[in-house]
């Protein structure tokens, strides 16, 4: 048995969008994950402390666990890596309906793969899939990269 701690600022449990990163480590292993919270299956944004405990659900009847499968993947134990959550948002608050979740949705998406392009150039072992390069809002794109450079120096 051990102690452990987690501290978070309230404001991880905002809904709306979100982009997030992960640093996974493994020993001397590394590895990153980038993430969005308001996918494509609902209209509903979720607050990333919510992704949080979906991403590592163990419970072998868990769907939305991405993260946890991803580290399976890389032949590691997820009960002894260490886990550091770094979430940049909420860029838009949750909307109140499908089709203008869809347009924030929309903008949102291209981030989240330049994001994972720029943790790559900086020679990261990026996990997880990511959507096609695609045009991004230039100002956002200018805080995305300001909000996440070298977090994980």
């Amino acid at each position: 048995m051990k102690v452990h701690r987690i501290s978070f600022h309230g404001g991880l449990l905002e809904r709306g969008f979100w982009l997030y990163a992960w640093l996974l480590k493994n020993g001397g292993d590394k590895a990153v994950y980038v993430g969005r919270t308001g996918d494509s299956s609902s209209q509903f944004a979720a607050s990333p402390f919510s992704r949080l405990s979906q991403h590592l659900d163990v419970r072998p009847s868990a769907t939305a666990n991405m993260l946890l499968r991803q580290v399976r993947k890389l032949g590691w134990d997820p009960l002894i890596c260490e886990y550091e959550l770094v979430a940049f948002g909420p860029m838009f608050p949750e909307q109140a309906d499908l089709e203008q979740h869809r347009v924030k949705r929309d903008v949102i998406a291209p981030l989240e793969t330049a994001l994972a392009t720029l943790f790559r150039e900086q020679g990261f072992k990026v996990v997880g899939s990511h959507g096609k390069q695609r045009d991004t809002d230039p100002a956002l794109l200018k805080q995305v990269e300001r909000a996440f450079h070298k977090v994980f120096g």
